[in-house]
This record gives C-alpha cells, sequence and structure tokens, in this order.
C-alpha cells in the first residue's frame, strides 16, 4: 500500500522527510529501563479497512471509527466481532486524528480539504462540515465539552463549539507542526509541536497559552497517565517524554520502539505507543516508567491507537490499509464459590482481567453459559460434572490461556432423604389382612426423586421383622401376614434406612413410624 500522499499530507503523516530520526547505532547505546520480560504477544486480529487509516475512536455505543486518510472516510468497526460494518462515512479530504465529544458527535479533521466533519454517531450521517483552515491535523475533547482542534500549517488550536458546531474564539498560538492534543484531570491541555520540538500548554478555561515546554524530539502525541502525567510520544529519539501536569516539566524519558507516532494510555493504566518505524507496539508501566515484555509485532507503519474498555488494543497500520487487534493474556484472580457438587450446575464467578471472549474448561470438562463483562474483568460460567477433588480452571481466549491449578473443588453432595411407611391395614374379628404387604417409601429430598436399590428395616420396637430393597419407585415391600399380631399388639411398626453413598450424593438417614388402620 503506497504511503506517497500530496502534500502537506504528506509533511504531516509521513516520516521520510523529518529530519533527526536517531540512527540504528545511537539507537543500540541507549539505557533502556525494562522490567523482566513477558511472553511473546501477537495480534490476535486483523482488520481490513480503507486506504491509509490514521485516526481511531471510540464512539458510545462501544463500536470503533476509524478515519481512513487515502480513501477520505469514516469507518466503523464491531468490536464484539472485530469486523467492518455499515457503509463508510463521507469526510473531507485525508481525514486524521478523530475525536468523539461527550454529546455523541464525531469531530473529523480534514488536513487537505481544510474542515472538519461531524458525523451524528447514533446514525452514523454527516451533520455538518466546519471550515478551518491551517492544514487541521488532530481534535481533543476539553472539559467544557467542546473540542480542540490542532492546525499544523498555521501553528495554532482552534475551539469548536459543539452546541454550534462553529469555531469559537481566536486561534490559540503554539509551536510549529502541532498534532496531537491531551487534556489533563488539571484542565490543562498538552499540544505536542512536531517541527518545533516542544509542548505547549494551554489553560483551557481561558483558552491562553500557560507555558512551552523544550527538550523533546519531534513529539507527535501525547496521552495521560493514570498520575496525570503527560505522556509524549518523540518520533525522532525513538522514547516516550513523561511530563509532570503539576510543574509542567521533563521528569522521565522511557525508550519505546522506533518512530513512536501514536499513545495512549489503557484502563489498565499502562501506556501504549505506535512505533511506526518498527512495525510494533511498545507497553510502558506508568507506575514504574519502565517498558514492559518485548515490543509487539503489529501491521506496517502504525500510527495511532486506542485501548478498548475491555483492554483490547486497536491499532491503525497507514502503510497496510488495516486495524490490528491486540488481545492479552488473560489471567484469574479468583473463583467464587470455589467448590460445588460432583454432579456440576454450580455458578461460579471468575475474576480476572482480559477475559473477553473466554471459554473455561474445569478439570478438563468445558464449562457452559459462560458471559463476560463489558471490562473483560468477571465472568460467569455453570460448571460440568466432574470427579470428587480438587480440579484445575482453565480460561482461554483468543490472547491465550491460563489455568488456577487446583482452583476448584469437586464433593459428593449430601442428600436429605425422607422416608414415609404405610399404616399397616387389617380387621380384627375375624382377623383379616386387606393390605397384606407393609410398604416404606424412600424419596431425595434435594431432587424430589425416589431412590431404588435402598436397603430399608422393618421392625418393631427393638425387634427386626425383616429387610427389603428399594424397587425403581423407591418402594421397599414386606409381607405382614406372619406378623400381623404382633403388629397389632403394638399399635404399629417402625422403618429405618441407615444412609447410603452413591455415585451422584451421599444419602442421609431417615426413618419412619406407621400405626395400624382398622376397616
Amino acid at each position: 500500500m503506497s504511503t506517497n500522499l500530496p502534500s502537506p499530507l504528506q509533511e504531516l503523516l509521513l516520516t521520510a522527510s523529518l529530519p533527526g530520526q536517531v540512527s540504528p547505532a545511537a539507537e543500540a547505546r541507549q539505557v533502556s529501563l525494562v522490567a523482566a520480560p513477558a511472553a511473546a504477544l501477537m495480534a490476535t486480529t486483523t482488520i481490513p479497512v480503507g486506504t491509509n487509516p490514521v485516526g481511531l475512536a471510540f464512539i458510545p455505543n462501544g463500536d470503533l471509527y476509524v478515519a481512513n486518510s487515502g480513501s477520505s472516510n469514516v469507518q466503523t468497526i464491531d468490536t464484539a466481532t472485530d469486523t467492518v460494518i455499515g457503509a463508510p462515512i463521507p469526510t473531507g479530504t485525508t481525514p486524521a486524528w478523530l475525536t468523539v465529544a461527550p454529546n455523541g458527535n464525531a469531530y473529523v479533521p480534514n488536513n487537505i480539504s481544510n474542515n472538519v466533519t461531524v458525523i451524528d454517531t447514533a446514525t452514523s450521517t454527516v451533520l455538518t462540515t466546519i471550515p478551518l483552515s491551517g492544514g487541521p491535523a488532530a481534535a481533543a475533547v476539553i472539559p467544557s465539552g467542546n473540542v480542540y482542534v490542532s492546525r499544523f500549517a498555521a501553528n495554532s488550536v482552534q475551539e469548536i463549539s459543539t452546541a454550534t458546531n462553529t469555531t469559537i474564539g481566536p486561534a490559540i498560538p503554539t509551536g510549529s507542526g502541532p498534532v496531537g492534543i491531551a487534556v489533563a484531570p488539571n484542565g490543562k491541555a498538552y499540544v505536542a509541536n512536531r517541527n518545533a520540538n516542544s509542548v505547549t500548554v494551554i489553560d483551557t478555561t481561558t483558552a491562553t497559552v500557560i507555558t512551552t515546554i523544550l527538550g523533546l524530539n519531534q513529539p507527535n502525541f501525547v496521552a495521560i497517565g493514570p498520575s496525570g502525567d503527560a505522556y509524549v510520544a518523540n518520533i525522532g529519539s525513538n522514547n516516550v517524554s513523561v511530563i509532570s501536569t503539576n510543574t509542567d516539566m521533563i521528569v522521565a524519558t522511557i525508550p519505546v520502539g522506533t518512530n513512536p507516532w501514536g499513545i495512549t494510555v489503557g484502563p489498565d493504566g499502562n501506556a501504549y505507543t505506535a512505533n511506526r518505524g518498527s512495525n510494533d507496539v511498545s507497553v510502558i508501566d506508568t507506575t514504574t516508567n519502565t517498558t514492559i515484555g518485548a515490543p509487539i509485532p503489529v501491521g506496517s507503519q502504525p500510527i495511532a491507537l486506542v485501548v478498548a474498555p475491555n483492554n483490547k488494543v486497536y491499532v491503525s497500520n497507514i502503510a497496510s490499509a488495516n486495524v490490528s487487534v491486540i488481545q492479552f493474556s488473560p489471567t484469574i484472580n479468583t473463583i467464587t464459590p470455589n467448590q460445588g457438587p460432583i454432579t456440576g450446575g454450580t455458578v461460579v464467578t471468575i475474576t480476572g482481567t482480559n477475559l473477553t471472549g473466554a471459554s473455561v474448561d474445569i478439570g478438563g470438562n468445558p464449562a457452559t453459559g459462560v458471559t463476560v463483562n463489558a471490562t473483560g474483568t468477571q465472568l460467569t460460567a455453570t460448571t460440568p460434572p466432574g470427579a470428587a477433588g480438587p480440579a484445575d480452571v482453565t480460561v482461554t481466549t483468543p490472547g491465550g490461556s491460563t489455568t488456577l491449578v487446583g482452583g476448584f473443588t469437586y464433593f459428593v453432595p449430601v442428600h436429605a432423604t425422607s422416608l414415609t411407611a404405610t399404616p399397616a391395614l387389617a380387621k380384627l374379628f375375624p382377623p383379616h389382612v386387606y393390605f397384606p404387604f407393609l410398604t416404606a417409601t424412600l424419596t431425595d429430598q434435594v431432587t424430589g426423586l425416589p431412590v431404588p436399590g435402598q436397603t430399608i428395616v422393618f421392625k418393631i420396637g427393638s425387634n427386626l421383622l425383616g429387610i427389603a430393597t428399594t424397587d425403581a419407585q423407591g418402594v421397599a415391600r414386606f409381607n405382614e401376614t406372619l406378623i400381623l399380631t404382633l403388629i397389632l399388639a403394638n399399635g404399629g411398626y417402625d422403618v429405618e434406612f441407615a444412609g447410603a453413598s452413591t455415585p451422584s450424593a451421599i444419602l442421609s438417614p431417615s426413618s419412619d413410624h406407621a400405626g395400624v388402620i382398622e376397616p
């Protein structure tokens, strides 16, 4: 896929003409603060899109917009299936880095046609086009709900009212070649000036410049970390500068891949860079400001990236006309409850991370009814039948699998039983048996079903009359003909079940007393 696009897009979106790129030898001499290596990761999915995709932004329903700079449109990716849905939405010429405002509208800067396309994300239709000269590049939402748009060729930022879809106030001056914008929790906007090697800090309440931070190298994009610090991707020095948003000073520098163009921070607190020169993504632990593991290979010339609430990373690859999807290996933190009967049917809740798209095996057998929450941090499943004792719990997703050894214990459940004896039926003068059998019915009180094949003892006081075995209907029968006189003398008889173990349950003991009916 060609990226030889016309100027000024060539200046905005290509690195070939940009000076200051670190040589491989110089890059090798850098001291890298790298945490312990993790298992190698790869993109799990690649989604074909339009020509030269650049900006990415989630819309309110959870789907993802991608701005295709070469085909001058926006496409929608269904993040549940990771496929493109619907027709492309036309924009101006060369859409770049877009954003979605709190009102649900998407604002798409069009670098060549010098305007901003406004899209109703509920209907995926164009509402209006806002004229804006100076090569609009990137858009970001500010605390008021309005949108800032950087003007790459005009060295300024312009505010747009999202209520009226018009520009408001004068342009805010920046350094040369402003691109990415990010707003810190304190309300200050940080604008990466690629050509000036600086970051402009703007007070968004007054739309005035607070200060300019020097010492960067072709800064292109900015993201805000969990601590409120600003993370700036430097194309020219292959690293990320960390700026304290309290002091507006650089407090750390983190080596990453070659030519990091895009940067974002995910819900897990990690920062991610799209390294256009090395075709990969670096992961940064923002608590230690060190990279995690090896860079993750993606498509050709990754330029921007975003992270979904479920921690899946979407990366636009400008030269291969696709979006890479990275899903990290799942983790298991807890399983509740952690025990259940061997018959299965226990609904368990598993907490962890990166659980989206999970299947669950317990003791080597698949669980059923697996559902995962929107953030991929919790799932529910129904246990299959299993053998008594501890069983391993394995969660598998497109990103990998993890096992909690002995995480669930199967036990043989105890079921209460009931034993119901029928009264002896007799006529005294002359003695005549109308019902020659004593009967006792054994029932599992948990299942409500009769229990066959169990031994029932028939007694009168401490005297054993005999034993019988329950049939398929749970009924044990004992002939009363020869012992009727004894039954009559004692006013009835007793039955006892001593309890038993079956393959599916431990049956508890039960007993009953039956009298005599004299018609």
